[in-house]
């Protein structure tokens, strides 16, 4: 953006809007393109017309910035959700300025067509010495406001970053905690899986070994009948005799 003026009482201030970056690219540009928008929206005469209206003024200023703000983004590439969120703005209130559904958002694509084609050229009549017209005073604070509330929202969107970044730190941790107590909780089923195994066979061995004892005490008790049945012959023999 380029100013220059003459040195006489009555200047000239004229705004060179030629070299604006359309398609900007990192904040520094989409900075270049929301203000060349605000600016060029700002002095056409219908525009002087609405914000005349102390009322009506400042609803017009905040539709006419966070309309500029959303295309500057828009253009970057950014996506309606990303924009709403770095705006604090609804999603639906994006759509709106962006498709033209709204006066304000309307004003400001005309402004960026004009730009696009280079035919945005502003003079600015500058009375040297004189107080700025009260609404010329207005719009300045205005749109200092408007910086600083950018300001402060690009610091809660580096402040939000920072958080999301942190909260992504601490996922992994918590999803390499989960992986390696799930590979732990694995190798103990896979133990108790052998001990149920072990046990079993165990279980079975016991089986196999109570079936032979029980087959020994009956083979026992067959070998203490046949005893007690060749004794009792054997005495009824010496009986006999």
């Amino acid at each position: 953006m380029r100013v220059s003026g003459e040195t006489t009482t009555t200047e000239e201030i004229v705004i060179d809007l030629s070299n604006v970056p359309l398609k900007p690219l990192g904040k520094k540009e989409i900075m270049q393109l929301e203000v060349a928008l605000i600016v060029g929206t700002l002095y056409r005469p219908e525009v002087l017309e609405l914000i005349r209206d102390p009322i009506e003024r400042s609803t017009w200023l905040d539709s006419l910035a966070v309309a500029a703000a959303a295309l500057a983004r828009s253009k970057a590439g950014l996506t309606v959700p990303q924009i709403a969120e770095e705006l604090g703005r609804s999603e639906a209130s994006i759509r709106s300025h962006l498709n033209q559904k709204t006066k304000a958002g309307k004003l400001i694509a005309e402004t960026y067509e004009k730009l696009k084609k280079g035919e945005l050229v502003l003079v600015v009549p500058f009375i040297k010495a004189q107080a700025l017209p009260e609404e010329a005073v207005a719009l300045r604070l205005e749109l200092e406001r408007l910086k600083e509330q950018n300001k402060a929202l690009e610091a809660k969107l580096r402040e939000l970053e920072r958080t999301l970044g942190e909260l992504n730190n601490t996922l992994k941790a918590k999803e390499a905690e989960i992986e390696k107590l799930t590979e732990s909780i694995k190798a103990r089923e896979k133990e108790v899986e052998d001990l149920r195994r072990e046990l079993q066979k165990a279980v079975s061995e016991k089986e196999s070994l109570q079936a032979r004892v029980n087959e020994l005490i009956q083979s026992l008790k067959k070998i203490r009948g046949l005893a007690e049945e060749v004794a009792s012959i054997a005495s009824s023999a010496t009986a006999s005799s």
